[in-house]
């Protein structure tokens, strides 16, 4: 029986959320979700960011005008979300809102982030909740290898020690995120694109997780 035809994947909640550090396959992994349930993709377009590869390059001169390009435009990403029919098709996105404010913490210098939270604070923010955030999980060093392996351009200059900052700032937020399902995973050893069984073990998880916080750790549970 293939995924698509297993009566769990009818259990799916509407609006998933795939979030994570650089490089921890979270694209790839919403676009296989997309792909199996049907659903629409929301996909962050980092590309699309004329700053970024400036900052990678040069992050102290960079960081702000990255950061204040990433919050309008991932607000206007959602908010269009929130004028559709967010009943009339389900959804999944690889990134929340929330993380903007994350990586400007990591990323900006004291007045900078002060700057930042008065732009932040005087926004008309009007965004849906997702139904289940997927949080991925992988040492700075498996993050590192990923992001050296895909060899996207502009993440040519990431330093490794911006990337451990980020996966520790990560995993500060989702140690106390409680605003909605969770789901932590730790993703180190999966493949989620080249190996169905890892794809449909996570599936499975997601169709259970309705309230609160759980766990996958597929290498304990393979034990």
């Amino acid at each position: 029986m293939t995924i698509e035809n297993t009566p769990l994947i009818q259990d799916a909640p509407q609006y998933i959320v795939v979030e994570g550090a650089i490089g921890v396959g979270k694209t790839s992994l919403t676009r296989r979700l997309a792909d199996t349930l049907g659903y629409e993709m929301v996909l962050e377009r980092p590309e699309d960011n004329p700053f970024l590869e400036r900052f990678y390059r040069s992050p102290k001169h960079n960081a702000l005008p990255t950061q204040l390009y990433f919050i309008f435009q991932r607000i206007k990403q959602l908010q269009a979300l929130k004028q559709d029919d967010m009943f009339s098709r389900g959804r999944v996105a690889d990134f929340l809102l929330e993380k903007d404010y994350l990586f400007a913490q990591v990323t900006l210098d004291d007045d900078e982030f002060r700057l930042y939270q008065q732009v932040y604070s005087n926004l008309s923010i009007d965004v849906p909740t997702p139904d289940l955030v997927i949080y991925l999980q992988a040492s700075p060093d498996v993050l590192m290898s990923r992001v050296r392996k895909r060899g996207v351009k502009y993440e040519a200059d990431i330093h490794p020690d911006y990337l451990r900052k980020l996966s520790d700032a990560y995993t500060a937020y989702f140690h106390r995120y409680a605003d909605t399902p969770l789901l932590i995973v730790n993703a180190s050893e999966m493949n989620f694109v080249e190996r169905d069984e890892h794809f449909q073990a996570l599936v499975e998880q997601v169709t259970v997780a309705r309230n609160g916080r759980h766990y996958f750790n597929p290498l304990v549970e393979a034990l």
